[in-house]
């Protein structure tokens, strides 16, 4: 580790740059300390990569426990603390907020292309130059994907479940991924807009809502909201069919004054009209709801309890404190426009519901909103065996839901397996030849890096690395494009064949990440890390004396 001082030509002072306390790293020993942090990180999760692929457990501080095999959930709840390997954790997450899936595959790569990167290092590539060679052999990649892909009707149900399919195989769900892939396809093609001539999809237009118990097979989409809330008055009814509904977003309360005010009364008399005035204006709220029609009411503030009386004796159903995003979803479902004034209530702000019913799961009552015309929000809701399936569950068909999504927005398709890996390694080694100079080398080591993909799937599958590999090489060699890992079967074959289908969009999302993340810790030559703060009792913090850090 380099010192941080540079000696004074006179006084042979050191002179200090940096604060006391920072350390620095420089030239090659940075950058093999980034690449090994990055490299670690992408060996955590590679066991987790494919149908035969293990799961982690993770357990916080709190002694919260959570069991999953996602890529992006694992490096999230892992709370990493070196900077390089927060770069892989941010990388995951953005996968997972652009595409929704590949989130393991997107590190794994990463850390393969750092891999190569460094023996090329070692042999005095500079890193420039295998930045400049990778991003070539990205483009050549990516050309290769949109060539060998394939077009798809994105009406097609079937095809759209097979896809939705291929994202759970993976999953500790996979027992029932047919059950979860159409309703994950038929909840994305209820809320699939046109807007303008191009298809518009919002995945948060899909609550999913959690509630253990029973099994997976439970499950249900409701073409409608379902809110984990009860009805907050007894004397209310608890099922109301073709329901108006009225969206609130202001308390059905005498709003406090905000300021200090005083009230003096002097006899009984005077306390009975200030109740009575209070109790009239609750009852001119309710009337004002009753007067436009609506027989059901969600209000995202509170109700009061004289309010709710009124309300019970109108027969009106209501509940109180609605969160936003379930306002907003509830108004997408419903056709209802959310009032924040009870004045400008009118009948055409009332949405439309078949049935509005209080059920209850399990232990606890929940609002189900259902048979809404034509719903541009609705709701799935888990259920499962215990708490950590249902968490399970959620992430899968969160990554079914995905996928079927971006195979909406781009209608193009690959076959899984490592057969696109495979073959755009393939083109790019013999593409690479006609590159002059040492990016030739860097182009060579992307598609070594591209068949990490097969290779770990076969790893965790248990196949034997070397023999699937000469297998791979030599059948996309004689032009078969299709030809992947099925870890079923433990054998190279034709993975279109096997209807393991993805979309191209989340392949060319995992190519393009995982080589600008590796060109951005490439680029790093200095480390220079602030000392930490340290804790004492009844001081503020200040640099623990760790080394005086100078430059030479």
């Amino acid at each position: 580790m380099a010192t941080a001082a540079v000696p004074a030509v006179t006084a042979g002072q050191p002179i200090l740059i940096l604060k006391e306390g920072t350390t620095r790293t420089k030239g090659r020993e940075a950058q093999k300390r980034l690449i090994l942090a990055a490299k670690i990180v992408a060996d955590i999760v590679k066991s987790s990569l494919g149908p035969r692929g293990m799961d982690k457990m993770l357990v916080d501080s709190l002694g919260d426990v959570v069991i999953t095999n996602d890529g992006a959930t694992m490096l999230k709840e892992m709370e990493v603390e070196h900077p390089a390997a927060k770069i892989m954790v941010e990388v995951a997450k953005a996968q997972d907020a652009e595409v929704g899936d590949g989130t393991t595959s997107v590190v794994v790569l990463a850390g393969a292309l750092l891999d190569k990167a460094e023996e090329l290092i070692d042999k005095e590539v500079h890193p420039t130059t295998i930045i400049d060679g990778y991003k070539k052999a990205m483009e050549k990649a990516l050309e290769t994907l949109n060539k060998i892909a394939v077009d798809i009707d994105p009406n097609d149900k079937e095809m759209l479940r097979k896809i939705a399919e291929t994202a759970m195989v993976s999953k500790l769900v996979a027992a029932d991924k047919r059950y979860l892939a159409e309703l994950a396809v038929e909840a994305v093609l209820t809320v699939r807009q046109e807007v303008d001539g191009k298809v518009k999809i919002d995945i948060d237009d899909v609550k999913i809502e959690k509630k253990p118990g029973g099994s997976l097979r439970d499950t249900q989409l409701v073409r409608g909201i379902v809110l984990d809330k009860e009805v907050v008055h007894s004397g209310m009814p608890k099922r109301v069919e073709k329901a108006k509904i009225a969206l609130i977003n202001c308390p059905l309360e005498i709003e406090k004054t905000e300021f200090d005010a005083r009230i003096n009364i002097t006899s009984p008399e005077q306390i009975k009209m200030f109740i009575e005035e209070e109790n009239k204006m609750l009852k001119e709220m309710v009337d004002k709801i009753k007067a436009v029609g609506a027989n059901v009411v969600f209000c995202q503030k509170g109700i009061d309890d004289v309010a709710q009386h009124y309300l019970a004796k109108a027969g009106i159903l209501a509940a109180r404190r609605i969160k936003q995003s379930d306002m907003e979803k509830l108004a997408k479902a419903t056709g209802a426009r959310i009032v924040t004034n009870l004045e400008d209530l009118s009948p055409e702000d009332l949405g439309y519901a078949e049935l509005v019913e209080e059920r209850k799961v399990e232990e606890d009552k929940m609002i189900f909103v259902e048979g809404c015309k034509n719903p541009r929000s609705v709701t799935i809701l888990i259920r499962g065996g215990s708490e950590r399936v249902v968490d399970e569950a959620e992430r899968s068909l969160h990554d079914a839901l995905s996928v079927v999504r971006d195979v909406l927005l781009k209608p193009k398709i690959v076959a899984g397996g490592g057969a696109p890996e495979a073959e755009a390694a393939k083109v790019i080694r013999e593409w690479a030849s006609s590159l002059s100079g040492r990016e030739q080398l860097a182009a060579q080591k992307f598609a070594e890096a591209l068949e990490s993909i097969p290779l770990t799937l076969a790893e965790n599958a248990g196949l034997d690395t070397i023999d699937i590999e000469v297998e791979l090489r030599s059948k996309h060699a004689a032009g078969e494009v299709w030809a992947g890992v099925d870890v079923f079967e433990g054998k190279v074959t034709d993975m279109m064949k096997k209807e393991v289908y993805e979309p191209l969009l989340v392949k060319e999302q995992i190519v393009k990440a995982a080589t600008e993340v590796a060109a951005m810790i490439l680029r790093i030559d200095d480390l220079i890390a602030a000392s930490k703060l340290k804790e004492e009792k009844g001081k503020e913090s200040k640099p623990s004396e760790e080394s005086e850090s100078s430059i030479e």
